[in-house]
């Protein structure tokens, strides 16, 4: 079974169906949003459910060497593999240096689980953006441009100046605080939105705390985490 079609009261519902009956995370399928949810006449009367198709993604292309670091590559490198998808993802990090006026370089690492592309260079802050914004969209990009010449999926994650350490880590300091002023106040706490990976951190940092637990709500790209007692 490659795609299924699910509906749940929300599309979150719905996807969580889906992903149940082909047994994978969301990271292993696409999801189309066929309905979204509608509560009908005065709430009672025509009540549609969310609708969703998931189709799941090519196995994983196995990295070529596990935990293995690649040489620096920069604009003047010619060792870039023509096809290699990997290498086109790089020369795509290369090319939007190149157009932001920045001199990078960049340093591929394999790993089981995926190939992580640090970018090194001057001023990168531009190309990591507010809260890492940027450095999330152009990993999303290479992504598209790297499975587009793969005849299996691969995951890519692109870092700079160690920025996704440091942002776990501040995420993680923050569930902490957030956590103790709910189990001081009594209330709720809601974050602002996040991506779903920021969105792991807090709910893999608290996921076993004694007083408190953690939920997602909201819809793409406005998905919040919330925090509460238990």
């Amino acid at each position: 079974m490659s795609n299924v079609i699910a509906s749940g009261k929300t599309v979150e519902e719905a996807v969580n169906k889906g992903l149940s009956k082909l047994g994978v995370s969301q990271d292993r399928v696409t999801v189309n949003i066929l309905s979204q949810p509608s509560k009908g006449f005065l709430g009672l009367i025509g009540v549609r459910e969310a609708k969703v198709e998931l189709a799941l993604l090519p196995e994983l292309a196995p990295n070529p060497v596990a935990e293995t670091v690649k040489p620096l590559f920069d604009s003047s490198n010619h060792d870039l593999v023509e096809g290699d998808p990997y290498a086109i993802a790089v020369q795509f990090i290369l090319d939007v240096g190149k157009s932001m006026g920045l001199d990078v370089q960049v340093e591929m690492q394999h790993s089981r689980e995926a190939t992580t592309l640090h970018i090194f260079g001057p001023d990168l802050g531009l190309m990591i953006g507010r809260r890492g914004q940027t450095l999330d969209s152009l990993q999303y990009l290479a992504n598209i441009v790297a499975n587009r010449a793969s005849n299996s999926y691969i995951r890519l994650i692109l870092d700079a100046e160690n920025f996704r350490e440091r942002r776990k880590k501040t995420l993680e300091e923050l569930a902490d605080r957030l956590a103790g002023r709910v189990i001081r106040s009594h209330k709720e706490v809601v974050l602002e939105p996040m991506s779903s990976q920021e969105r792991k951190v807090i709910h893999a940092k608290l996921q076993d705390h004694k007083l408190v637990k953690t939920y997602s709500k909201g819809e793409e790209p406005n998905r919040r985490v919330v925090i509460s007692l238990r």
